[in-house]
């Protein structure tokens, strides 16, 4: 009786090894910090626009990092990042530069945002964000949502600060500092021009066509948008800091961590 072929079993067998090491691979890369396809870091793309990514640290309205920003880098989808370069580009001859604050924000993080308005624990420590506004009120107001495009890697917060402008000095989280609506030198530690109000300041001065600022801190508004516009992002009306790319509404949201290059 002529004995059955193993051909098969051993072709079966080769192909599960196949799969495991395609999965071993995939876990190595996410653990090296390797990005989904389409993502890029903006450093590697440019490594002249600043980061200080809030989100990652404790200089924001929760007041600690929040989950899936494992490190202080900027993650954006690629064709974003490259038009990013160009504004950077722009910039330059000015003798300007981009400085982002946030960039692909896990969902994680914004579930976590929008549990925290609802928490119930003092406001008091980071109540500087939103001085006119109670904290169980943010939502509502719209400065917080359950959902963001900046899931999506198309979503950036930013602003403008002068090239080669000094290091500013390091946040102490032990510091009484002013409101974000308060003058340049009362707020918390930043280089940047000065927008007239602080990063995710939760109060109509922060809308971009605020009349409640001077006329230096509206021409720097008034630059920024340019600058953006014309490379195709498109500025949200109530977040001076808030510009989306052009055709990015329905991109889908992610989840992966923040992690080093």
């Amino acid at each position: 009786m002529r004995r059955p072929s193993l051909s098969g079993r051993g072709r079966a067998g080769s192909g599960i090894a196949a799969a495991i090491a395609f999965a071993a691979m995939v876990q190595t890369a996410a653990a090296q910090g390797a990005l989904p396809a389409g993502f890029v870091y903006l450093r590697a793309v440019d490594p002249s626009i600043a980061q200080d990514i809030r989100y990652a640290g404790s200089d924001n309205f929760v007041g600690r990092p929040l989950p899936g920003y494992e490190a202080a880098e900027c993650v954006l989808r690629r064709d974003v990042a490259a038009a990013l370069k160009r504004v950077q580009a722009d910039l330059a001859a000015s003798g300007l530069s981009l400085k982002v604050y946030d960039c692909y924000r896990p969902i994680r993080a914004v579930r976590a945002m929008a549990a925290w308005v609802n928490d119930g624990r003092s406001e008091a420590a980071t109540k500087r964000f939103f001085p006119k506004l109670a904290k169980s009120s943010l939502l509502r107001a719209g400065y917080i949502a359950s959902r963001s495009r900046h899931s999506s890697g198309t979503t950036i917060d930013l602003t403008l600060m002068r090239t080669g402008a000094a290091a500013p000095a390091a946040f102490d989280p032990k510091v009484a500092y002013g409101a974000c609506t308060a003058p340049l030198a009362q707020r918390s530690p930043d280089n940047a021009v000065d927008m007239g109000t602080s990063f995710d300041c939760f109060d109509a001065a922060s809308h971009t066509a605020a009349a409640a600022i001077g006329a230096e801190q509206r021409r720097w508004r008034n630059v920024l948008v340019a600058a953006m516009r014309k490379q195709g992002f498109a500025n949200y009306d109530h977040e001076w800091w808030h510009f989306s790319y052009a055709g990015s509404a329905g991109a889908p949201a992610y989840d992966f961590p923040i992690r080093s290059r």
